[in-house]
């Protein structure tokens, strides 16, 4: 065998052994930690612990997480044709997730192809689906804080979702009344939390910003293991990683934080299709906004923000 023989064979048995080691490493942190640090909700008590950190930290209530897709760039793999060639024009996989009032990772989706739309990795999930089926123990209807109508609990998403009872987003953008524009305010800081969950996990595992090289299944594992281990250091160092993160300032202005300036993981596509809006999400937004601009929901500086 020629030298240049023997060094193309040793570069592919060296890169065998990391893959394998990588692999073992990754699935042994999963495996040790993704019980504890990531638990899916499995009771009514659950779900309502996640709606009341919502509530404490961002006045906004019955939020049972906000849901939001970034791609991870990756090379194209083998045989994909474009399906995982993304509207930015790179080739990505996305994450789909969902976080929590305090930035950690509650569910996640990881794979999905980088031509899919964050709707149509949501309608086509596993969350979805038991949603609709009833098979989450999610909690029953309530009257908002200080108001007598029963509301639904709900999930809160941008654009990209179709407004239904279990989904909330905000009002169009086009000739809104200042009602409608406070409510996207308020829902949009507590969204922020999903942004900036992103922002704090790519930061950390820096992996994420790079165009990986691995087979999409191997690049699962990994994302996977990023955000136990994000979750991780969240419950055990809440304050260590804070500074990235957007805040407010004095005045309750939003004061972007360090993950902003870097480049990120990008977002998904918003597709603009037809109007899925239903009627019964409707009345629960018009009943949010309007709890939102009563004596019983508002905040101080809310009119201040828009």
């Amino acid at each position: 065998m020629s030298s240049l023989g023997t060094k193309s064979f040793l570069q592919v048995g060296f890169y065998q052994l990391f893959a394998c080691i990588l692999f073992q490493v990754c699935q042994a942190i999963i495996d040790e930690y993704v019980d504890e640090v990531m638990p899916f909700p499995s009771t009514m008590d659950d779900w309502k612990g996640i709606a009341e950190g919502f509530m404490e930290k961002w006045n906004f209530p019955h939020a049972l997480g906000a849901l939001d897709g970034k791609h991870v760039a990756c090379k194209c793999p083998p045989g994909s044709g474009s399906t995982y060639f993304n509207y930015k024009k790179f080739y990505s996989i996305v994450l789909l997730a969902l976080v929590d009032s305090d930035y950690k990772f509650i569910w996640a989706d990881i794979g999905g192809r980088g031509a899919a739309s964050d709707a149509q990795l949501w309608n086509a999930s596993d969350l979805k689906s038991a949603i609709e089926d009833g098979d989450l123990d999610l909690p029953d209807a309530e009257p908002l804080p200080h108001d007598t109508e029963d509301i639904p609990y709900f999930y809160i998403g941008d654009d990209a979702f179709g407004l239904r009872t279990f989904m909330q987003k905000p009002y169009g953008h086009r000739a809104l009344a200042l009602e409608e524009r406070i409510f996207n305010y308020r829902l949009s800081r507590a969204r922020r939390v999903v942004e900036n969950a992103f922002g704090i996990l790519s930061n950390r595992f820096q992996v994420l910003m790079s165009t990986m090289q691995h087979h999409p299944s191997t690049i699962r594992l990994i994302v996977t293991t990023c955000l136990v281990l994000h979750n991780l250091m969240r419950t055990r160092y809440p304050r260590l990683q804070n500074r990235p993160v957007d805040h407010e300032g004095r005045n309750q202005e939003i004061v972007p934080g360090e993950w902003r300036n870097g480049r990120q993981m990008r977002d998904c596509q918003v597709v603009q299709g037809p109007n899925r809006d239903n009627r019964e999400g409707k009345k629960v937004r018009n009943t949010l906004k309007h709890w939102i601009n009563s004596e019983a929901g508002s905040v101080p500086w809310q009119h201040d923000m828009i």
